[in-house]
């Protein structure tokens, strides 16, 4: 394994054991899958380059326009919940009642 591709690895999997073990606040779980997303773009932008290849050269901006989506629609969830239960802690959200 090569020291880049370590350092892609390694980036996606703090991001995934920060998403699973520090799970007090919605906004720090997205910031963890942020920083998967942003490991991911990375490494599938310098793996195009690498190819030389023109038929993967969308990928990285499909997964770019995909982590865009999902960043809003997890910035709206964070303002909806932060209004309703008057905070952003995960404890407080209970999937039973919604």
């Amino acid at each position: 394994m090569t020291p880049v591709h370590f350092a892609f690895s390694s980036t996606f999997m703090l991001g995934l054991a920060g998403l699973a073990f520090h799970r007090t606040h919605l906004l720090s779980a997205l910031l963890c899958l942020e920083a998967m997303m942003l490991s991911l773009f990375i490494a599938l932008s310098t793996w195009t380059l690498q190819l030389d290849s023109t038929s993967f050269s969308a990928s990285p901006m499909l997964l770019l326009a995909f982590s865009a989506c999902e960043a809003s629609t997890g910035l709206a969830l964070l303002v909806a919940t932060a209004r309703t239960h008057g905070s952003d802690h995960l404890q407080s959200l209970n999937l039973l009642q919604c």
